[in-house]
């Protein structure tokens, strides 16, 4: 092995590289090969980047993979040491310390880079002056990450309109001018959510800030051992010590108004409902009030009423039970979701109601406003719509939709209708219900629908749709199947036979299709028919 310290190993900063890449160590084998392979195989050549990785007090044999790549590379890679710190934020801190190069790249001891990302960020970050850079995202495993901030090469966003709010992780390629100059560190206090202070700043100081997204720089792997630090089990105190952490300085950085409501609007939607999920169940009643006062305070303080309605119904009804103190109502809506629990849609007065938790309940006081389905509508129709039941009855076809819809605007026919789409046209026809039951989950209705609009002189194909006015709009759905109904039914019309079929398809929803028969086809199977019965 090269000579080193009992805490240091490679290189010591005598020469100035393009590039610096951080890696934090904790726990991380065996992706962390994986990881170090892509950083000395870089294209921009190992006498233009250095790799700083602080090892955290790992206890899996990272320790040992780190000194075999400094001994391996020693020119590149700087290994550092230090008693495990609880979090990504020391380890980074302390890389920070010693980086030498003109830009610092943050890559988690998890994930791995495209063999060309530091040259192509490097140079884009060059020729377009930017202080950071985010360089194209795709996740491994099964890890989701957003990508509608990498839909082409920007040189210039803005933080406050941009989806760049929704990808505040570290990795992402920085001016280490911009770093020192304002000081920028990790808050060591903050166990996990500990990039995102020094992102927003980094990305609120900084004079430009580019999109690189013609080539998949970063590769973020999910762990099949649940092990990376902000996918897997976290307590909820740590969530909500982070969440404080988060609002506390987003607050003292950016004035109140439409640009602080940005970044809010995502950790209200994120971190701060994260405390208001099943592991609130597992404390006990103190707990429970404990962490609903403090989420409340948050609410309170930081989010304003406008940011409230950006969030999903669900989310944004816990946040303001948290806010009035209503823990037993809280705990009960938690519960529910996580039994699976539907909640039906309330039609009233021409809007549309998600009858959630607190609902119309004079005890809870919350305003319908919050429960207004303002957006996403069609969405949830055709998760809760379906098609239950499909038979041929006296020649005509009778199907039974279920549906989600309760209130005065479920029983009124010209609210909620169906529909039969001819295929390759455009023309609806709208059938009568001949039966309607409404309960506390929703509406049933049965539309009988004649055999003269289905069948013709070839194979013919419908599609029922289903068709809500509410919000001031039509919301129009192909409805999802979910019966047996005829299968190639043999049914008469005008004395002519035809197959009758009611299946479901992907895009269409449900389907009912017929063709003609063959006269002497039909005639020789109700031969075949009668004699099975003895001529009966």
């Amino acid at each position: 092995m090269p000579s080193e310290t009992p805490e240091t190993a490679g290189p010591t900063g005598t020469r100035e590289p393009d590039v610096s890449v951080v890696v934090a160590v904790y726990n991380t084998m065996p992706y962390l090969t994986t990881c170090l392979d892509s950083l000395v195989g870089q294209s921009i050549g190992r006498d233009r980047m250095e790799v700083v990785a602080v090892d955290d007090g790992s206890t899996d044999g990272g320790g040992a993979e780190l000194d075999r790549f400094a001994e391996e590379y020693p020119d590149v890679v700087t290994v550092l040491r230090q008693p495990n710190s609880g979090g990504p934020a020391a380890p980074s801190n302390r890389a920070l310390d010693v980086a030498s190069g003109r830009y610092v790249y943050f890559v988690g001891a998890d994930d791995h880079l495209g063999p060309e990302a530091l040259e192509r960020m490097v140079a884009a970050a060059d020729e377009w002056g930017s202080d950071v850079l985010v360089g194209k995202m795709e996740g491994v495993n099964g890890r989701e990450i957003r990508q509608d901030l990498f839909t082409e090469n920007r040189p210039d966003v803005d933080l406050y309109d941009s989806p760049l709010p929704w990808l505040l992780s570290n990795c992402k390629l920085f001016r280490r001018d911009l770093v020192e100059r304002h000081k920028l560190r990790f808050p060591e206090h903050m166990r996990i959510g500990s990039d995102q202070p020094f992102t927003i700043e980094a990305c609120v100081r900084a004079g430009k800030i580019s999109v690189l997204a013609d080539y998949t720089c970063y590769y973020a792997m999910l762990r099949e051992d649940d092990g990376n630090i902000t996918q897997g089990t976290v307590d909820v105190y740590t969530r909500l010590e982070c969440a404080e952490r988060l609002f506390d300085f987003v607050a003292g950085l950016i004035e109140p108004g439409p640009r602080r409501d940005r970044i809010t609007h995502r950790h209200a939607k994120w971190e701060l409902t994260k405390p208001l999920r099943e592991g609130l169940l597992q404390l006990d009643d103190d707990a429970r009030r404990d962490v609903c006062a403090r989420v409340g305070a948050l609410v309170e303080r930081h989010v304003s009423d406008e940011v409230l309605a950006l969030l999903p119904i669900r989310r944004r009804v816990r946040l303001r039970l948290a806010q009035h103190g209503e823990v037993d109502r809280l705990c009960d809506a938690i519960q529910a979701d996580a039994d699976g629990k539907r909640f039906p849609i309330a039609l009233k007065e021409g809007r549309a109601y998600y009858a959630y938790q607190g609902f119309e309940d004079p005890d809870a006081n919350l305003p319908g406003e919050l429960y207004e389905i303002t957006k996403g509508l069609r969405r949830r129709l055709l998760d809760e719509v379906r098609a239950v039941g499909a038979r041929h009855a006296g020649g005509d076809l009778e199907v039974t939709v279920r549906t989600p819809f309760t209130g005065p605007g479920a029983e009124d026919p010209a609210t909620v209708r169906l529909t039969l789409a001819g295929r390759g046209t455009e023309q609806r026809v709208e059938l009568n219900a001949v039966d309607r039951a409404a309960g506390e989950e929703g509406l049933t209705f049965t539309v009988r629908i004649p055999l003269a609009l289905l069948v013709g002189p070839a194979r013919t194909r419908h599609t029922l749709r289903l068709a809500v006015d509410a919000s001031g709009r039509t919301h129009d759905i192909p409805v999802p199947a979910d019966l047996s109904g005829p299968r190639g039914e043999l049914v008469w019309h005008r004395a002519r036979p035809h197959r009758l079929s009611v299946t479901q398809a992907d895009k269409p929803g449900t389907v009912i299709e017929t063709r003609p028969v063959r006269p002497a086809r039909a005639v020789a199977r109700r031969v075949r028919r009668a004699t099975s019965l003895g001529g009966k």
